[in-house]
Formats: C-alpha cells, sequence, structure tokens
C-alpha cells in the first residue's frame, strides 16, 4: 500500500479501493516534539479503545471506520477531506485553556466567571476550537467568530454541535465509571456523501484528559489517565529540560515508559470494561 501521510503517531496508507489504512504506532508526543522511546502497546491501546469509542457515538455522529484491520492498531476507514480546524470541547479548566484563563479570563474567546481555579468544573461545557498547525509548529487558541469566517457560519455551528455533543456522551459513559473527561479534542471531516463526519481518534488518553473522579480537587495538578504524566515529568527538576529552550526534550527514562504504559492500560479497561488482549 501507498504511504500517503505519517503524522506524529499515525501513518495512513492507501488501499487499491481507494480506502485507507490508519496504523497508530507506539510513538508518544508532548509539546509538538515527538519523544523517544516508544510505548509498548500504545497504539494498539489507543485504536481499540477509539473503536469502542465510535461504536458508543454512532447515533450522535457518523464515523470514518469501515473494519478493523488486521492487527490491533489499525483500522480500514473511508477518506475525509478534513476540516482545518481543530475541535475541542472543555468542561473543566485545564491545560492549554487555563493558560488562557489566567491571562484574560476567557478561552478561545469565550468569557468565564470569575475565581476558577485549576481543575474547576465550568458552568456548561464549552466549544473552544484552534487552528491545526504543520507538524512541529502549535496550534493557537481561536474564537468561535474566527471559525465562522475559516468555514462559514453553518459548518461552524455544526462543528460546534458535533463537538459539544460528542463531549456529553462521553462524559456521561466515563463517569459511570468513576472518569470525568476533562476536555477532548476531536477531528471531522466531509465525507463522499457530504456529511461531516468523525475521524482520526476519539476519547483516548491522547485526545482527551481522563482524571479519577474520586481524586478530583480543583485548585491543583489532577492525577490522569492520560498523557499529562509525560508531560509533567519533561517539566520536572528531573528531567533537566527547559521548554523554552529550543532543544529536543531528554529521552524518557524507563520508569516514566512503564507508568505511562500502565496509565494507558488502565484509561482503556476502565473506560471500556473489557481486558486489554493487544
Amino acid at each position: 500500500m501507498k504511504l500517503v501521510h505519517s503524522g506524529k503517531v499515525r501513518d495512513l496508507y492507501e488501499t487499491d479501493d481507494g480506502l485507507l489504512l490508519m496504523v497508530a504506532s507506539d510513538r508518544m508526543s508532548a509539546f509538538d516534539y515527538i519523544l523517544e522511546p516508544d510505548i509498548p502497546d500504545k497504539g494498539a491501546i489507543l485504536t481499540q479503545m477509539s473503536l469502542w469509542w465510535f461504536d458508543q457515538l454512532k447515533d450522535v455522529v457518523p464515523n470514518h471506520v469501515v473494519a478493523p484491520g488486521d492487527d490491533a492498531r489499525s483500522v480500514l476507514c473511508r477518506p475525509l477531506t478534513m476540516v482545518q480546524v481543530e475541535c475541542v470541547a472543555r468542561g473543566y479548566l485545564a491545560g492549554g485553556g487555563l493558560d488562557e484563563y489566567r491571562t484574560d479570563g476567557m478561552v478561545s474567546g469565550v468569557r468565564l466567571p470569575d475565581g476558577l481555579e485549576d481543575g474547576s468544573r465550568l458552568p456548561e461545557p464549552i466549544f473552544t476550537p484552534s487552528t491545526k498547525a504543520p507538524l512541529g509548529q502549535h496550534d493557537e487558541p481561536i474564537s468561535y467568530e474566527q471559525v465562522v469566517a475559516e468555514v462559514g457560519a453553518e459548518t461552524a455551528a455544526e462543528l460546534r454541535r458535533i463537538t459539544l455533543a460528542v463531549y456529553a456522551r462521553g462524559a456521561e459513559i466515563a463517569r459511570e465509571r468513576d472518569i470525568i473527561v476533562a476536555d477532548t479534542k476531536i477531528e471531522l471531516g466531509w465525507g463522499a456523501d457530504g456529511v461531516l463526519t468523525l475521524g482520526d481518534e476519539v476519547l483516548t488518553p491522547d485526545s482527551s484528559r481522563f482524571w479519577p473522579a474520586d481524586q478530583w480537587q480543583p485548585g491543583c495538578g489532577q492525577p490522569s489517565f492520560d498523557k499529562q504524566f509525560v508531560r509533567d515529568w519533561l517539566l520536572s527538576p528531573e528531567s533537566g529540560w527547559d521548554k523554552s529552550s529550543g532543544t529536543p526534550p531528554p529521552r524518557l527514562p524507563d520508569h516514566v515508559v512503564e507508568r505511562t504504559r500502565q496509565r494507558y492500560l488502565e484509561a482503556y479497561e476502565r473506560v471500556t470494561g473489557v481486558p486489554f488482549s493487544g
């Protein structure tokens, strides 16, 4: 098959009949860098988790899945013309959203109440889009009005509606499993039928923040089942890395690799209720 795209963590191949085979690698990315070494089983965990979520969301939005691939890390899918907007929903304040809020009290142009803290639950989930930057560059927050200017009012309204609906369903299901979905990013594109369709991955530890509900405590960073653990290590004195230096991050030590794998594995098994088989 022909390689048509290689991203931070996924590779796309075109089949003879015009479909795409999406293969999730074990690569880990953070702060727009691809890290070393790989996280064992990560690609398979993300793929199987996405397939589970696509099934849970099939009445909310159509998806690109045609069939699972021949191994646990691949999926055969329909090609989409991707919307050039990162679609993000937030129900809690964390990460880049928290940084924005601390600057001007807003996230992607949405004014939020005063007095919110790291980990605060928002009055209601909000749509906080960003640019879709090329590999190696940073996504930048944009307002809803900028999305309208980019894709038109009708499409912008659909992007917001679908993103919030996916978040609402995901947050509801996860909460039943004692997990908080703080935020999530989804990828949407136009199918050959002209319908906005969910693609790439959905509600995984790479695209979402998962917090244990029984440990949620606003005012500090939350324990998580996602790659925040890797981000935290990179920013710690132990790593010795200066994010602003422009130099690549250091190699992940064995204990960080193993604990990251365990977090991804626990997220999969707690959400799906199915033991991971690889």
